[in-house]
């Protein structure tokens, strides 16, 4: 009160001046007696605030101007937005200066408030808006979710997360029935039907349906890889991908296929997964025909038809279609083999080639000629078995034109006309065009006798000599005379016998 005393009486007129008749009379009637004398009382208060926040700040004021400062902005959040007068308030401490302050412009009719925030220069025509907007700058998360806990700034972010929980998705697209829990991500999502693609790579020329996923692209550029595993270090461009990553560690499986149990690391795995199981192969050759469950894959076939091998081994010189398959060849140069057989302990350089030789132990053998009923444990030998069947012999001999149904059948006969036998016997010295004779060979100084009779207990050191021996015991004699109608057990019999047709003399 000894305030207001000490103002004088010149200083209440010159502020009626200062407002049009038109402004009064409006006032007057928009407001009642009451509220006149209140808004005087507070324009008395606000002068009041002005002036302590004017005079040199001490230590013990510095209590009395927070104070001051938080009734100042009770009562802007009271009143109107657009009968509220001028406020500049800084707020100082002798160590640490932060400051926030708010600027408005002269009440005239028509003309609206503003305040500016001096940190990052944005302005706003509401003084909550503004105060929402402080929270950037001083981290205060003032809403809360009661079902995660998870805070946020503005209270609408919050309408938007309870979404998560409740499941409400209002947002639906009007061309395929998706529906989205944001306006936002609806918009994105329009994108995929009109082909708009708004964001620009400057260096590359690609487009992108967001400015989050160009981004993301920029780091294949700048090399930058942000997200860094805390077990290996290995470092990723994109968050999701380390949190894919720490499955590895942590050995969690999420992604389960409801058909056969099998659990993958992520969802797209699964997805692919699932192929398998439907037969869909999304991704087909325009050159062949060939369908692929993969993009990845079709990219890797298109190869085969442009001959482009980018993947080169330093140390041989070879190339391959795949990068897989580089790593794979390295480790003839190495010697790795990293892929150990629990039951005998032999080792493989490839996991595939671990999967068919544990076959050997378990005896299963899932790839089977639907013309004879025989069974492998590769699907490569079925393929090269049902050569047999159709007479197909793709690989020739260039020097003297006789073919084979196998690649490996040919480079052994090559070794007739070079005269090559790289298998040499380290007891005599003997030399062979494949290691298999070598083998069977080895025998005759060990006296090994592997291949039994089961009839009567005669052994052999070759499976040949056994199968031949067992005729004896079945009767069987597939060889058989054109001319005279005899048959014979052996190949051997048999041309001696024609001899005696010919007349040929050995």
């Amino acid at each position: 009160m000894a305030f207001i005393k000490d103002e004088s009486e010149d200083m209440k007129i010159e502020f009626i001046k200062d407002e049009s008749e038109d402004m009064k009379i409006e006032f007057i009637k928009d407001e009642s007696e009451d509220m006149k004398i209140e808004f005087i009382k507070e324009e008395c208060e606000e002068i009041k605030i002005e002036e302590t926040f004017s005079v040199k700040h001490e230590d013990t004021e510095e209590q009395t101007d927070l104070m001051a400062l938080r009734e100042a902005s009770h009562e802007l959040n009271e009143r109107d937005e657009e009968k509220i007068i001028n406020y500049n308030y800084n707020l100082t401490t002798k160590e640490k200066s932060t400051k926030f302050s708010l600027q408005k412009g002269a009440l005239k009719t028509g003309t609206k408030s503003y305040f500016t925030c001096q940190q990052s220069g944005k302005t706003f025509d509401q003084h909550r808006n503004f105060q929402v907007h402080l929270r950037v700058h001083t981290r205060e998360r003032a809403f809360t979710c009661h079902q995660c806990g998870k805070r946020f700034i503005h209270k609408n972010h919050l309408k938007v997360h309870m979404r998560i929980h409740t499941g409400e998705k209002p947002h639906t697209c009007k061309q395929c029935g998706k529906s989205f829990s944001q306006k936002g991500s609806l918009e994105i999502h329009m994108r995929i039907h009109t082909g708009e693609k708004p964001y620009t790579c400057q260096q590359c020329g690609k487009s992108f349906i967001r400015n989050e996923n160009l981004k993301v692209h920029m780091r294949i550029h700048t090399g930058e890889k942000p997200f860094t595993c805390q077990q290996c270090g290995k470092s990723f461009s994109q968050k999701g991908h380390l949190i894919d990553h720490m499955r590895i560690h942590t050995g969690e499986k999420t992604f389960t296929c409801q058909q056969c149990g099998k659990s993958f690391i992520r969802n797209k795995n699964l997805k692919v997964h699932m192929r398998t199981h439907t037969g869909e192969k999304p991704y087909t050759c325009t050159l062949c025909g060939n369908g692929f469950t993969e993009e990845r894959i079709l990219r890797q076939h298109m190869r085969i038809h442009t001959g482009e091998s980018p993947f080169t081994c330093q140390q041989c010189g070879k190339s391959f279609i795949r990068n897989e398959n580089l790593k794979v060849h390295m480790r003839i140069h190495t010697g790795e083999k990293p892929f150990n057989c629990q039951q005998c302990g032999k080792s493989f350089n490839e996991t595939g080639n671990l999967k068919i030789h544990m076959r050997i132990h378990t005896g299963e053998k899932p790839y089977t000629c639907q013309l004879c009923g025989k069974s492998f444990n590769e699907t490569g030998n079925l393929k090269i078995h049902m050569r047999i069947h159709t007479g197909e012999k793709p690989y020739t001999c260039q020097l003297c034109g006789k073919s084979f149904s196998q690649k490996r059948h040919l480079i052994v006969h090559m070794r007739v006309h070079t005269g090559e036998s790289p298998f040499t016997c380290q007891q005599c010295g003997k030399s062979f065009i494949r290691n298999e004779n070598l083998k069977v060979h080895m025998r005759t100084h060990t006296r090994e006798k592997p291949h039994t009779c089961q009839e009567c207990g005669k052994s052999f050191s070759q499976k040949g000599n056994l199968i031949v021996h067992m005729r004896i015991h079945t009767g069987e004699k597939p060889y058989t005379c054109q001319k005279c109608g005899k048959s014979f057990s052996q190949k051997r019999n048999l041309i001696v016998h024609m001899r005696n047709h010919t007349g040929e003399k050995p």
